[in-house]
């Protein structure tokens, strides 16, 4: 009988002990303050396909999130309906805390593992700055929704120059940290959030070379890597890439086509206030050139609705292309369009003079380079 017993407290022990060793899976909890709806969505690939899940939270912004991964995930945590959102970086089987305020998201703090401790470190050593942003954008928010036309105007062209000013100083401190950590995954994440979306290849090129060790191997590094081969391929100074373009008549147009030609490819909207305001600007520019050497082409870019309704009243007397595609065109991503409205001015021969030239400038910048 003794003999059955302990063959039982075995058989126990090893149950539990195979029980304990599967833990719970991936852990995140924590509590996020400022939360108007009782949920958060968090978001992730698995295998190629993006999950989302809808984590509920409780009275206090409390909430726990259970989840298998089998490798390092990017997480991201959408707050209030997608209107703000954190990262978090999680491997299998590890148990991390995350908590903050919903309106301060970039001061979210998270904590667990290395990489997610190094990033919080970050925003600790710079959250003076990330306060005077999240406010900033707290304010642009509020200009949105305001009906004074001299409130728009002119608090928010302060609040650009003053986000301009912080994200520049951000920018600095990312680069210092990278360059002192250069093994380290946090810098390869510093990297993805302050220098992915530059226009200028030159500065994303040169944090790339602080890197070293095993991280250059990651998947995050490679797609840098990838990304700023592509950057350079449409970045000033190269051949422009080749491109198949139709347009509002439904014939092809080439890049080559505008070969011997400076050509400005404007990326616009047929809904924005601002794209309206750079069609404008532009009819008047191209008043002011010789039409037998250049060429506008404005690329309509419209996610909602398609056939582009584009204004008929704007009579612009150069050629437009309604993308079907919206952002998941090739022209944008060949062209690393980030934005609307974008201008892009190509030399005659082909090479790229100017990314995002001011719709106001381009007789201006046309009519020098003709002088030279």
């Amino acid at each position: 009988m003794s003999r059955l017993f302990i063959g039982i407290i075995i058989c126990v022990s090893i149950l539990l002990t195979i029980t304990c060793s599967r833990g719970d899976g991936t852990v995140i909890k924590g509590e996020i303050t400022s939360l108007d709806y009782p949920y958060l969505l968090a978001t992730y690939l698995s295998s190629d396909t993006l999950v989302i899940d809808t984590i509920p939270v409780n009275s206090t912004g409390g909430f726990s999130y259970n989840v298998d991964i089998d490798s390092l995930t990017t997480f991201t945590i959408y707050m209030n309906h997608y209107e703000s959102a954190a990262v978090v970086y999680a491997d299998k089987n590890q148990k991390l805390k995350v908590v903050g305020d919903a309106k301060l998201p970039d001061l979210i703090r998270v904590n667990g593992n290395e990489i997610n401790d190094d990033l919080t470190l970050f925003k600790k050593q710079n959250q003076d700055l990330l306060k005077q942003r999240g406010q900033l954008l707290f304010n642009f928010n509020i200009s949105g929704d305001s009906d004074s036309i001299q409130f728009n105007t002119l608090n928010r062209n302060d609040d650009i120059a003053s986000m301009n000013l912080l994200n520049h100083e951000l920018t600095l401190r990312a680069e210092e940290y990278i360059r002192e950590n250069p093994t380290k995954l946090s810098s390869l994440v510093l990297i993805s959030n302050f220098f992915m979306n530059s226009d200028t290849p030159l500065a994303l090129e040169r944090v790339l070379g602080y890197i070293e060790g095993d991280i250059k191997e990651t998947r995050i590094a490679k797609r840098l890597y990838a990304y700023s081969e592509k950057v350079n391929r449409s970045a000033e100074g190269a051949i422009i890439p080749y491109f198949q373009l139709h347009d509002l008549k439904g014939d092809t147009i080439n890049s080559y086509d505008y070969k011997g030609k400076y050509l400005l490819l404007s990326f616009v909207s047929s809904s924005g206030i601002e794209s309206r305001e750079t069609i404008e600007l532009l009819k008047n520019e191209y008043e002011k050139l010789d039409s037998s050497k250049v060429e506008f082409v404005s690329v309509y870019i419209d996610s909602d609705i398609y056939p582009v309704d584009y204004p008929q009243q704007d009579s612009i007397p150069w050629t437009i292309v309604p993308e079907k595609r919206s952002w998941g065109s090739d022209i944008v991503d060949l062209l690393n369009v980030q934005y609307i409205p974008f201008n892009i001015l190509v030399k005659p021969d082909g090479v790229i003079m100017e990314r995002n030239v001011p719709s106001q400038e381009v007789a201006e910048v046309i009519n020098k380079s003709l002088d030279n």
